[in-house]
């Protein structure tokens, strides 16, 4: 009776290990019974399956990396290159993955891998070398994660993270890199050239504007200096007029007075004036 209580018990913690399984962290899991998918995507955790009858296989979720030898493509003139690119992918639909690949990381990489040179072939054959070396390769990049990620979903449940070139290598020709850069040459002088023409247009443009804000500004000011010059002179004049009539005599007596001072400035001018003249009565002794 004791032997069977041991054997009853021995049966039951079997079949609870058996009726659980832990899924990790940055893990999947796919449960199958008998070759047959019945449940995919599993979450972190411990998780529950039908003892010897259902099977588990777990997966790796985190992103992976694809690194191959560099491989040579044609350009848009028919130049041929070299080159040296990385994939990071990760698993997107777990049932689709096994399918493809049977669950073997190697064998979705090596499915993969023609999927991405393939998109590569295609963007090099459609652009020239100088594009390629010069400012083309996020373009690219980007179309080839796209169109990538496109046919390895659909076909293997992978998702294509990112796709970087590592470089671009040439070939040992000479006259293949000359050409090279001399075109970047070419381009990078027009498109001095441009700039300098613009800076020299923009720099006349704001010439003239200060040229013509100079002279509005001077016509202003002489403007306003007459006017103010026109003010003072009346002024003056109505000055000279109302002390005029109120003392004529003492007027021409002033006016006289700045007369000789004017004359003798200097202190070297000499003056001839007749003794009845008007400038010299008041030097007259009787006045």
């Amino acid at each position: 009776m004791k032997s069977f209580a041991a054997m009853l018990a021995a049966l039951l913690v079997l079949l609870g290990i058996n009726s659980t399984f832990v899924v990790r962290e940055g893990e999947t899991a796919l449960l199958l019974q008998f070759g047959r998918i019945v449940r995919a995507g599993y979450d972190p955790g411990l998780q529950w399956k039908l003892p010897f009858v259902q099977q588990v296989l777990r997966f790796d979720k985190r992103i992976l990396g694809l690194d191959t030898k560099p491989e040579r493509y044609l350009t848009s003139e028919k130049k041929s290159v070299l080159v040296d690119f990385y994939v990071k992918w990760k698993i997107d639909d777990v049932a689709l993955f096994y399918g493809a690949s049977g669950g073997d990381e190697g064998q979705a990489t090596l499915r993969l891998t023609p999927i991405v040179k393939d998109a590569l072939r295609f963007e090099f054959n459609a652009r020239p070398l100088h594009e390629l070396i010069a400012d083309g390769r996020v373009d690219i990049t980007t179309h080839v994660r796209d169109k990538a990620d496109a046919a390895a979903r659909s076909s293997l449940g992978i998702r294509i993270v990112d796709v970087r070139i590592k470089g671009i290598n040439f070939p040992e020709e000479g006259t293949v890199l000359a050409s090279v850069y001399d075109r970047m040459r070419a381009e990078r002088k027009q498109v001095a050239n441009d700039l300098r023409a613009r800076g020299t247009e923009a720099g006349e443009t704001i010439k003239a504007d200060a040229d013509r804000q100079r002279q509005v500004l001077l016509a202003e000011a002489t403007k306003e200096a007459q006017s103010i010059r026109g003010q003072g002179d009346a002024k003056a004049a109505e000055v000279y007029a109302q002390a005029y009539g109120k003392d004529p005599e003492f007027y021409a007596f002033t006016r006289s007075l700045e007369a000789y001072r004017e004359s003798f400035r200097n202190g070297n001018g000499v003056l001839l004036l007749d003794p009845k003249s008007e400038l010299f009565r008041y030097f007259d002794a009787s006045k």
